[in-house]
């Protein structure tokens, strides 16, 4: 998932080859409706920016795992808005119920009341990482959603598009016509033409719910622009992106005044990652405490001599992966937890292990275990609290226990910090600020390894949830703004 953007970004004036894709670099960072000062065609409706202002534009941070969407607020600037609950980001899911009244009319939840409506085991379908689809041939295919019925993932990402907007509109009391959109640097690894059919599709859905002008911007670019505000002269800055899912880090370059700058393609010099993240290490943690409560790791009993085997594993592993916890559930694999109960030499484990699978607790262990993840690293050591499984039962988890359980995930994203570097053709030294965002940066262990190769550059530490989704409504500001 690498790629240097040095030559890859440089026009023809710099002897560069043409910008991946073919694209001309005024197509990122500036609407495909750009007025005429920006080489482009006029706004599509006569529009001119000076004419509303803000008033009628927005931001959205489409994620892979949350979102977020930003407003002109009553001084101008652009705001976040409250999307569930009072919080500032949604779940980036989408729960297509089954059961029920007015199936045909397509009920749906959204965010967080989607994901609690699958963990409460509601007849339907979760559809999440829904940006992930972008660039594939899954755009254009139906999805069966239950009760008969099919969506095209195209219809999905738009009708979650569509929510932000309605939320957004009811928070401001505008009609919203106007959007920034952020974008990773690469939807496609190594393929200009997916990669440029990913941004027509997301451009498509924002137009097929009332967007009449759509603007592109970088995600690594809108992160680090708060930051690029107080700068006084030009910087390296590496943006670590880690959230849920993945770990992504761009080598992007600010300067003072460069907000102004409507394309920053060639600002951002490499982008690099790696699929792991929050949920891996979550992973990594159960399995090496609640799941060793449950067992896994125990031996049965020795048969006629033979030496004692491990207990399988199997559905240990599923246990801990989230969205694996609910395939437990189904009757085949009831009868496989049934079959595995002559395995284990001490009963207690077994009984542990069914009532877990039986009362459905896998999420909250999944719960418990994220808290505890939180806990160690904010304080250094906590116990995971199990007496939803068995009364007075509880894991110890210390800070030592985590490292020797994260190592190896937390080797491999700082190793992918120090390749995004080198692409960029820097070293570390050479690099003036880490600027970090993702829920997970919210890990001090995590910060503490990152930042050891970079000793020179300053730590920066942006809005864990919403770093990008501020920046692009600044960008919003510049755009739409006189």
């Amino acid at each position: 998932m690498s790629v240097s953007l040095n030559q890859a970004a440089a026009g023809p004036s710099q002897g560069g080859r043409a910008p991946s894709g073919g694209r001309e670099r005024s197509e990122l960072g500036a609407s495909s409706t750009a007025g005429p000062s920006q080489g482009g065609v006029p706004p599509r409706g006569g529009r001119e920016r000076s004419e509303l202002g803000v008033s009628d534009a927005c931001a959205i941070d489409f994620g892979t795992s949350n979102s977020a969407i930003a407003v002109g607020g009553a001084n101008g600037a652009m705001q976040l808005v409250p999307l569930e609950g009072g919080q500032l980001t949604l779940p980036t899911a989408v729960f297509y119920l089954a059961e029920g009244p007015d199936l045909h009319n397509l009920p749906r939840r959204f965010g967080r009341a989607a994901m609690a409506a699958y963990v409460e085991g509601l007849d339907g379908r979760l559809m999440r990482s829904l940006k992930s689809c972008l660039g594939t041939g899954l755009m254009d295919q139906a999805t069966d959603i239950g009760a008969g019925r099919n969506l095209r993932f195209a219809e999905v990402i738009a009708a979650y598009l569509a929510h932000l907007k309605l939320t957004a509109e009811a928070a401001c009391g505008r009609t919203l016509r106007r959007v920034v959109m952020g974008r990773p640097v690469f939807f496609v690894d190594d393929d200009p033409v997916r990669d440029a059919s990913a941004q027509a599709a997301l451009e498509a859905a924002a137009r097929a719910v009332g967007f009449d002008e759509v603007v592109f911007q970088f995600e690594p670019i809108a992160a680090a622009l708060h930051y690029e505000q107080t700068v006084t002269a030009e910087q390296h800055v590496l943006v670590a992106d880690i959230g849920g899912g993945t770990s992504d880090f761009s080598l992007v370059r600010v300067r003072p005044g460069g907000a102004a700058r409507q394309d920053r393609r060639d600002d951002v010099l490499a982008s690099h990652g790696v699929h792991i993240a929050g949920t891996d290490f979550d992973r990594r943690l159960s399995l090496a405490g609640p799941m060793r409560a449950l067992g896994l790791g125990t031996f049965g009993p020795s048969v006629q001599g033979a030496p004692p085997r491990e207990v399988p594993s199997r559905i240990y592993h599923d246990l801990a992966t989230w969205h694996l916890i609910n395939t437990l559930y189904s009757p085949q694999r009831l009868a496989e937890l049934r079959a595995l109960k002559t395995n284990f030499a001490d009963p207690k484990f077994y009984q542990r292990l069914n009532h877990v699978v039986l009362e459905r607790l896998g999420h909250e262990l999944a719960g418990q275990t994220e808290a505890a993840k939180i806990a160690v690293a904010a304080g250094g050591e906590t116990e995971i609290d199990l007496s939803l499984v068995e009364a007075r039962l509880a894991w110890p988890l210390t800070a030592a226990q985590a490292d020797a359980a994260l190592q190896v995930d937390v080797d491999r994203i700082v190793q992918a910090a120090i390749e995004t570097v080198r692409l960029a053709g820097l070293v570390p030294d050479q690099v003036d600020a880490l600027y970090f965002t993702g829920g997970s940066t919210g890990l001090k262990f995590l910060v503490q390894a990152l930042q050891a190769p970079f000793s020179r550059a300053q730590s920066v530490q942006g809005d864990r949830l919403a770093s990008v989704a501020t920046g692009l409504g600044l960008h919003a500001e510049s755009c739409f703004s006189h």
